[in-house]
């Protein structure tokens, strides 16, 4: 093999396995993927070098030079993750050639704008760390990789000591904050005759952690990516480096470029594959409900269901988490929750959490005869790039008003629950792939509202142009960051955040704001230039001053009118257009001023120690009031603390939330259930809100774990031998997610077994979701569609569900 060969195929076999994992992790998805990639690439380099050596013959001179070039082109897109994107392109390259149209002047370009992604991971394989003569090394096979993008941090625990000075350590994640234990490693290591400092072991520590970050992508259109880029490197090579061009070279160019697009088909062949996997709707389970007591006693049978509630074994757990919530007293005792057989007004707005009763969930659900219409909302822990798309059908043009508080594009992220150090390009992909989803689910006279700092500010606005459209762009309002102003030398103070509005199309809902200011009367509002048109004020005409018109409307004033602003004050005269002496002059009352597009008089975050950035109720209020009425549907997909959907459902709103962090149990779950039990906080400090409540909350399959289920076989794969091996699917004889059917040969019967890939499927969710029909009423053996649609849970047909285990052309 040449030795431009060899190079070529090292840095195409980078495009299917990426960075070599050398922990036994086995089981985890990723290091699934890279198998299965591992076998793809042995299979189709072996066919390229015998394709590659057949046709050379006529050129044999030529062999070298077109593996020279075709290394020269590819190695620009192959990146250690196995994403193909612009990844090492000198500007002397000129590679960010773009075809652009002259629609736009100005268009909003990044590097990764192609591509779909996935999560930042940190790549940890085994290590050894030399530090004064002795052997740090660390065992890194328990480390599995994450699901998506949620904050994990590393400790490491001391597990060996052996001879000639070498310790081991185990590495695990974090649970719940942990730390390192440094002064009990010392300690140990002191008892074993190793003198080290606190400084050595966490130089050590950290000399662990620095290895490979890296972000996961999956190109949208590889192949239509590739060419693009390739015809751009082809045309340039032949005009600028070539001067001479008989048959023979012509010949030569004509079989590079066919070869790069075997290659090129080739790659993207498997590249399709991860986005059939990243597009596959996902698996609902762990489903639980939170419903109040009031619900359940205004149902027929209500109160004896609350009796059963209250006589389940489980009960005393559902006491213990009101006790843990405050909600109740030490002292209390089931026995007060009734007044004879009637609910106690004092606890009808305690939460009941389905999980305690699961032999009791479906007759709970039972009471309910139009479900998913009754639901308050839908609390869902996923990835929210898999999540929208998983509920799309279901949602789609149902979501009158989107509020996101992404995480900003930050150079530290010690405070966070999650990742947030990206890089621009990174952090442009993740808002573009879900901003373009989250288009769908508005409705026709939705809003959309983003925030974010002056770190992405600028970009987020072009990119909000180019989704929703420039002419759909209604403000940009600035809210104050925090009273407290951190003083940075050199620079004027930063008080501000943007939080920019978009409508979905042009008649969108919205609703002025007024805040109160102090009471105060003033004339009627008249401008220069003469108008002599009268208006009916409290049944009686008036003209205006004499050189003047009216400011008002006749409807305005018909309004103020009706909110009893406006008065006749009999103590003031004027001279009206018609030289009348007119005695009483019309005057309105001021007592609110119209909210404009700077929010500083309410604070936008809410100052808790559990979370350093949530964001305050005031601020969802006033978003909430003016883009929606009761009974919409709100949406956060960066659900944080979740205090969109907590002030969504104080204002008789319906909301979805999705957030991937494992404080969707600590934190958001808890707070939820303090919410429908009219805990007062945040708005419900000033006014009246509304109490009790019904909502969902599940999980959702990931695309980790899809990648761990899926069966991909090592054998050789199907293939057409009428078609171009480079361009033809080559995962027919792959299973998938397949597994799950039981076949009967001698019946000639084939049935669908979930519980074979995972536990607790929520079959009724998982298929409203997917076909986009929402949930009429739900039994134990049964559930029942709003199209009428009958689903019998013990004789599913697989071909309904079919986009969830099997996927391909």
């Amino acid at each position: 093999m040449s030795n431009s060969e060899e190079k070529f195929f090292d840095a195409l076999k980078q495009v299917y396995v990426g960075i070599e994992i050398k922990s036994g992790k086995s089981a985890y998805g990723f290091v699934n993927l890279l198998r299965i990639k591992k076998h793809y690439f042995d299979f189709i380099s072996k066919k390229l070098k015998e394709d590659i050596e057949t046709e050379i013959l006529d050129f044999p001179n030529f062999k070298e030079e077109l593996y020279d070039k075709l290394l020269s082109f590819f190695k620009h897109y192959f990146t250690q993750s196995g994403s193909i994107y612009l990844y090492d392109t000198p500007y002397s390259d000129n590679i960010y050639d773009k075809v652009y149209s002259n629609k736009e002047d100005v268009s909003l370009f990044w590097k990764t704008h192609m591509l779909y992604y996935v999560k930042s991971d940190r790549i940890f394989n085994d290590m050894d760390v030399q530090i004064y003569g002795i052997t740090f090394s660390f065992d890194a096979s328990k480390l599995e990789y994450k699901e998506a993008n949620e904050k994990r941090d590393i400790i490491i625990l001391l597990n060996e000591i052996k001879p000639n000075n070498k310790i081991i350590f185990e590495v695990n994640y974090s649970e719940r904050g942990k730390k390192t234990n440094i002064a009990e490693i010392k300690k140990e290591l002191k008892k074993n005759g190793i003198k080290l400092t606190s400084e050595d072991i966490i130089q050590a520590e950290i000399a662990f952690k620095k290895q490979t970050e890296v972000d996961y992508f999956i190109n949208k259109d590889a192949r239509s990516f590739l060419k693009e880029q390739f015809d751009f490197w082809h045309h340039r090579y032949i005009f600028s480096d070539e001067s001479e061009f008989d048959e023979k070279r012509i010949k030569q160019l004509k079989m590079l470029k066919k070869f790069a697009y075997k290659i090129i088909d080739a790659i993207a062949e498997f590249e399709d594959e991860l986005v059939r996997i990243w597009k596959k709707p996902r698996f609902v389970f762990n489903s639980n409900y939170v419903i109040t007591l009031n619900k359940i006693a205004s149902k027929t049978s209500g109160n004896l269901l609350i009796k059963k509630i209250v006589n389940h074994d489980n009960f005393t757990l559902q006491i213990d988490e009101w006790r843990e919530l405050k909600l109740i007293s030490e002292g209390f005792t089931s026995k007060e929750l009734f007044n004879g057989s009637i609910l106690n007004e004092k606890y009808e707005f305690l939460p009941i959490d389905t999980k305690y009763f699961e032999n009791l969930k479906m007759e709970i659900l039972s009471l309910f005869k139009n479900l998913d219409n009754e639901l308050d909302g839908w609390l869902i822990k996923s990835e929210n790039f898999q999540a929208l798309n998983t509920i799309l059908p279901k949602f789609e043009r149902k979501v009158r008003t989107i509020y996101i508080d992404p995480p900003f594009n930050k150079e530290t992220e010690a405070d966070y629950f999650y990742s947030v150090k990206f890089k621009n390009a990174t952090w442009l992909t993740i808002l573009e792939n879900r901003l373009s989803l989250a288009s769908e689910l508005l409705t026709n006279n939705g809003s959309i509202f983003v925030k974010c700092d002056n770190r992405g500010n600028m970009f987020v606005r072009l990119l909000m142009d180019e989704i929703f459209g420039s002419e759909n762009f209604k403000n940009e309002i600035i809210v104050e960051r925090t009273k407290a102003k951190q003083k940075i030398e050199g620079r004027f103070i930063t008080q501000n955040e943007s939080l920019f509005f978009y409508a979905k199309g042009m008649n969108n809902i919205f609703y002025d704001i007024e805040r109160p200011i102090d009471a105060k009367w003033y004339p009627l509002l008249h401008f220069p230039r003469p108008d002599e048109k009268p208006r009916t004020i409290l049944g009686k005409q008036y003209y205006p001053p004499i050189n003047r018109r009216w400011a008002l409307s006749q409807e305005r004033i018909s309004a103020m009118e009706n909110k009893k602003k406006i008065r006749i004050n009999e103590s003031l005269k004027y001279t009206d257009c018609l030289g009348n002496e007119i005695y009483g002059m019309p005057e309105i009352l001021y007592d609110s001023k119209e909210v404009g597009n700077i929010w500083f008089d309410i604070p936008v975050y809410a100052q808790k120690e559990h979370f350093p950035t949530e964001n305050s109720e005031e601020l969802l209020e006033r978003v909430i009031i003016s883009s929606t009425d009761e009974g919409d549907i709100i949406m956060d997909f960066f659900l944080g603390s979740g205090t969109t959907i907590a002030t969504a459902q104080k204002l008789k709103r319906r909301w979805i939330g999705i957030e991937m962090g494992k404080h969707f149990y600590d934190i958001i779950l808890p707070r939820m259930k303090l919410t429908l039990a009219g805990h007062v906080s945040g708005i419900s400090k000033k006014k009246k809100v509304y109490k009790g409540g019904f909502f969902k909350y599940y999980k959702l399959e990931q695309y980790e774990q899809t990648l761990s289920k899926a069966t991909y076989n090592d054998s050789s794969p199907i293939q057409k031998y009428d078609e171009d091996i480079y361009n033809q699917y080559l995962f027919l004889n792959d299973l998938k997610l397949l597994k799950t059917l039981d076949i009967d040969y001698k019946q000639n019967n084939i049935k669908l077994n979930l519980s074979k890939v995972y536990d607790n499927i929520d079959i009724a969710e998982t298929y409203s979701n997917l076909k986009g029909i929402w949930i009429k009423s739900i039994s134990r053996d049964f559930v029942e569609f709003e199209n009428c649609e009958k689903l019998d849970f013990t004789n599913l047909d697989y071909k309904s569900f079919k986009p969830l285990i099997w996927w391909g052309k």
